[in-house]
Parts: structure tokens; C-alpha cells; sequence
């Protein structure tokens, strides 16, 4: 099968979507299916506002139609509601091409944080959007329960994974730190929610490895927390492994795939206990979810490294590019139309 994906977020990104479509991408691959991005790449882009050094491609349409032509896809999936996102939806709409969404981030609350304007407005332009497809896929039942709670229809179920390969115990940092290290990791954003993990009276120290707009400001404010910057490949995977607590203080992520990146490491998570967080740790001995996160910190110590470990080797990103190809094959097939050629001065469709 050959499968067309178009989504706004891509490398150099580093986040959940990007290591979600490339992980399954190579994943497909071995179960025989073939995976083509339609990205930024290409495209002239702005800054995004609000978010310095994120940058929004501008598409144009016929450049979409020509890159969706040469690509001839047997299946389309759109990953993100951006201007690529919106883009390619529209010239599915206008060729009667089935198409099916994923729902991976929560830009209505993202957007409300960073703006005020209420998230019920972001919602409606997001059902709207998602109502065009013949499935919206999403990561967890809490959020598909959610979604139908919201007006959403046509809810699929595309679970994630984590490359526990790559991510493993064998080779943890040397860090020179008091003991316990609890570790976060990811974009250093104001709707990642950090404030209520560095706020914490904790033992031993509190760690930050990433970057993002709110690195300088958090630095400022927690003088007693230790921020690392962006760690990639094996640094990270040498990082999450050192730490004695992985915490996850987020409550808009619909995973949080990084969750799996530090168990696949052994290193227990402590969260909230809202969407992402309730449907992975639930009540695994693997971590601690609370309302009260300093508690959740404290019990996530107890949690048995192994266990982690043992968990995370349950879920490949092979069953989790299994999930996706399947649902792709149980709708309707659709072929984005061929490249038009001129022959004799008049204009040929390829069949």
C-alpha cells in the first residue's frame, strides 16, 4: 500500500508527532507498506505567533496538487490541522478522495494559554475539520471518549509505541547530581505546564532536558533546578536512563510518547492523572499518577526499574504501524489522480 501522509510538523521539530510519523514510517516498511511525507519542506513559512523559532509553511495549492499527483497514493492521511493539513484536505474535498486524520495535539487549549480565546472556539473549528475525513484516529480511549463527549464522529484507535532499541537502561549519564533526579523532558513551553513540576519542594534535584520560548524565563525562576538543553539519540536515551523519576507535569498532550521513551529506559513516570498519563501508567506498577504531583513523586521512587522496562518491551511501533495500516485498509480505497501530460498540443490524463 502506498500511503500519503501530510503533516505541518517536521524535522529539524523535535516532538511527538515528528518521532510518531517517522518511528512509524520506518515501521510500515516492514509490514510491506509505503509511506511518503508531504511537509513544510519546500514551502515559504512564517514565524508562529507567540512561539519564537517555530515556523508555519505557507502552501500553495498547486504546488499540493502536483506534490499528491507524483506521490499517486493509495491511501491519505492528514497527521496535523495546519496550513499543510488544511491544504491537502481541501484538495481531497475538491477530487472526492477519501482521507482519513489523526487528533495528536490539543491546539484548542494550546491556543486558549497562549491567547485567551476559549478553547470552545478552537474545538468547533476542529471538529469541522476532522468532519471531512473518513476516520479520525486518536492515541487512548479516555481521548476518544473524550472526542465523541465533544461532537466528534468517526473515531478510530491508533495507539503508539516506542523504539526500545534506541531507548534502553545499558548506558545511563554520569551525573553529577544529588540523589533522587526527577527529569523532565521535552519542549520548554508555557502549555507543557512546567511551573507545577519546578515548583516542587523534592528531594535530591529537578532536571530539564530540552528547549523551547520558556527556557530563559523558567531558568530565571527556579535557580535550584538544572537545565540541560536539548539532548538527541543516545545522549537522550543515556539521560532519561539516569534519572530515578521520569515526571510528566502536562495536561494538554493527548499521549505523551515520551512517557514510553523513559520507561523503555526503566526510569518509573509520575503525572496528572488526565488523558495520555491515565491510559498509560492506569494502574501499572510503573509509575504514580495524582492530582497532588509532589505525591506522585514521592511514590514513583518506589516503582520497580525492570517493570518499566518490561512494559515498554510490550509496545513496538511495529504493532503500533500495524493499527495504522489497518485502518487504512478497512475504508473505502482512493487514488489521487495522475500527473496531466501534453500529447500533440492537447492536454492526457496517465491511467
Amino acid at each position: 500500500m502506498r500511503i500519503l501522509v501530510a503533516t505541518d510538523a517536521w524535522h529539524p521539530q523535535v516532538n511527538g508527532v515528528v518521532r510518531t510519523l517517522t518511528s512509524l514510517s520506518r515501521s510500515a516498511a516492514t509490514l510491506g507498506a509505503e509511506i511518503e511525507f508531504l511537509t513544510p519542506d519546500g514551502f515559504p513559512s512564517v514565524g508562529v505567533p507567540t512561539y519564537p523559532g517555530l515556523r508555519m509553511a505557507l502552501p500553495n495549492r498547486r504546488e499540493i496538487a502536483r506534490r499528491i499527483e507524483e506521490a499517486a497514493p493509495e491511501a491519505i492521511h492528514i497527521a496535523t490541522e495546519g496550513p499543510i493539513g488544511w491544504a491537502v484536505r481541501g484538495y481531497c474535498k475538491r477530487n472526492k478522495l477519501a482521507f482519513t486524520t489523526s487528533y495528536t495535539t490539543r491546539f484548542p487549549e494550546y491556543v486558549s494559554v497562549r491567547t485567551g480565546i476559549p478553547d470552545s472556539v478552537g474545538y468547533a473549528v476542529l471538529r469541522h475539520f476532522h468532519a471531512a475525513g473518513s476516520m479520525t484516529m486518536v492515541a487512548t480511549d479516555s481521548l476518544r471518549t473524550e472526542l465523541a463527549e465533544r461532537g466528534f464522529r468517526k473515531l478510530g484507535f491508533w495507539t503508539r509505541g516506542v523504539d526500545t532499541r534506541l531507548f534502553n537502561p545499558d548506558q545511563p549519564a554520569k551525573l553529577d547530581l544529588p540523589r533522587p533526579i526527577f527529569m523532565t523532558m521535552g519542549r520548554v513551553a508555557v502549555e507543557k505546564n512546567l511551573d507545577a513540576f519546578l515548583s516542587l519542594e523534592l528531594p535530591g534535584s529537578k532536571v530539564v532536558v530540552g528547549d523551547g520560548p520558556q527556557k530563559a524565563a523558567l531558568e530565571q525562576k527556579y535557580s535550584d533546578a538544572i537545565f540541560l538543553g536539548e539532548k538527541k539519540g543516545q545522549d537522550l536515551t543515556s539521560h532519561l536512563a539516569a534519572a530515578d523519576v521520569f515526571v510528566f507535569p502536562s495536561l494538554t498532550d493527548t499521549f505523551g510518547v515520551v512517557q514510553l521513551e523513559a520507561l523503555a529506559c526503566g526510569t518509573p513516570v509520575a503525572a496528572f492523572p488526565v488523558t495520555g498519563p491515565k491510559d498509560v501508567i492506569a494502574d501499572h506498577p510503573i509509575g504514580a499518577i495524582d492530582n497532588d504531583l509532589h505525591k506522585a513523586c514521592l511514590r514513583a521512587l518506589t516503582m520497580s526499574r525492570e517493570a518499566c522496562r518490561n512494559f515498554a518491551l510490550e509496545r513496538s511501533w511495529e504493532n503500533s504501524a500495524r493499527q495504522f495500516i489497518g485502518n487504512l485498509a478497512t475504508l473505502q480505497p482512493s487514488r489521487a489522480p495522475r500527473p496531466a501530460r501534453r500529447v500533440a498540443g492537447q492536454t492526457a490524463v496517465s491511467n
